[in-house]
């Protein structure tokens, strides 16, 4: 009888390590980013000097046009109305290995100061701020931390909302 109990028990605790085990292996953020289509609400660009911020400016503030974010389980991508330009960039998206960066390249029209028109990888390597139910911000531009105290940095943070 103890020998049959000791057996189920040491059966029992190898199911649940092995359960637990494989469940590291899998994600729930690509879930989240897949889930539906994602609004931008807001794009503000905050300027720093070293880790002495300048100053912030919200974008974007009067455009009519929707812009939305898609990711889809295949890894494609597409971002409508970038920047509120009527047009539709696609690629290709992907987590870093750590999953804090989000790596999409897609290339989108901009216009720069001058009225100039440029292509750029705006989320090339996009640091995950924020990645919920509800909610994802994404950082791009200068967003490395260990920038000298004298070098001017931009940094770009893009809210979106699920649609």
């Amino acid at each position: 009888m103890k020998r049959n109990l000791l057996l189920l028990l040491s059966l029992i605790v190898v199911l649940v390590v092995y359960n637990s085990c494989k469940k590291e292996r899998q994600s729930y953020l690509p879930t989240l980013l897949t889930s539906s289509t994602w609004e931008l609400a807001s794009v503000q660009v905050t300027t720093y000097q070293g880790s002495t911020q300048l100053g912030t400016a919200t974008l974007n503030t009067n455009c009519q046009l929707k812009q939305t974010f898609t990711f889809n389980p295949d890894q494609s991508c597409s971002y409508q109305n970038f920047i509120c330009r009527s047009d539709i960039a696609s690629g290709k998206w992907q987590f870093s290995d750590d999953k804090l960066t989000l790596q999409a390249n897609m290339l989108c029209k901009d216009t720069v100061p001058g009225g100039k028109d440029t292509v750029d990888a705006p989320f090339l390597n996009a640091r995950i701020v924020n990645l919920g139910s509800y909610s994802l911000v994404l950082e791009t531009g200068d967003i490395n931390e260990y920038s000298g105290s004298t070098k001017k940095r931009v940094i770009r943070r893009f809210a979106f909302v699920h649609q």
